[in-house]
């Protein structure tokens, strides 16, 4: 998935007035992709292009035992729910943050090829929806679309940012899954996905100071002076 993977962030954002701002939980929600693609430019981890693979895209993700085994992931969550617990000094913004991170493999087991693993050996899992445009787009869409509405509904502020970010994000994703698909490796792959994911993390960053949950007010005048 793309996209999708932002719906834990606007849910995790809508859910609870502790959850980290919007920008932080769209960190959260690529953390691992974040990482893999570092990998690969460090030679880390590794993907070629293989055409056709999958209907949907081209890559063949054959070696990220770091970053996409459930192991691995887990990892990640709480390495990353532990640095915002640190900086936000909040217990509950870090586990959310550590959820969002999670949410990414258990998604992305629903699309993969199997490609995944639970520890960075077999079995290799993966339902591999990416074979089935029909179940695959409107899966993304709607997963997107409802976390989005959520988001809408549970916090206040102008509405202007919040449909800037997601038509940015529709039209990534459009490019995604529309446009000419690379029929060999280069380093511009991993950089062009980065790049997007810095794009999408800096527009969610900047929704995040536009709203507010609805019940940040209540629990702040809740709270006793000092």
């Amino acid at each position: 998935m793309y996209i999708g993977h932002f719906a834990p962030a606007f849910a995790a954002s809508a859910a609870s007035p502790h959850a980290p701002r919007l920008g932080t939980l769209f960190v959260a929600a690529q953390f691992v992709d974040l990482a893999f693609f570092a990998f690969v430019i460090g030679g880390i981890e590794h993907l070629r292009v293989v055409p056709g693979i999958t209907a949907m895209n081209s890559m063949d993700l054959y070696h990220m035992p770091y970053t996409h085994s459930l192991l691995g992931a887990a990892l990640w969550a709480v390495g990353l729910g532990l640095v915002v617990w640190g900086l936000l000094r909040s217990l509950a913004g870090g586990i959310w943050a550590a959820f969002v991170v999670l949410s990414h493999w258990f998604i992305d087991l629903l699309v993969h090829r199997p490609d995944l693993t639970l520890a960075g050996a077999p079995p290799r899992l993966g339902l591999g929806l990416w074979d089935h445009r029909v179940a695959a787009i409107p899966l993304e869409l709607g997963l997107t679309g409802a976390a989005f509405w959520f988001y809408l509904r549970r916090t206040r502020g102008p509405v202007g940012p919040p449909l800037v970010l997601l038509a940015v994000m529709l039209l990534f994703q459009a490019v995604n899954w529309f446009g000419p698909q690379p029929r060999e490796y280069s380093l511009a792959l991993p950089l062009t996905a980065l790049l997007s994911y810095a794009v999408l993390i800096a527009l969610a960053r900047w929704v995040g100071t536009t709203r507010r949950h609805h019940h940040a007010a209540g629990l702040a005048m809740a709270r006793p002076r000092r």
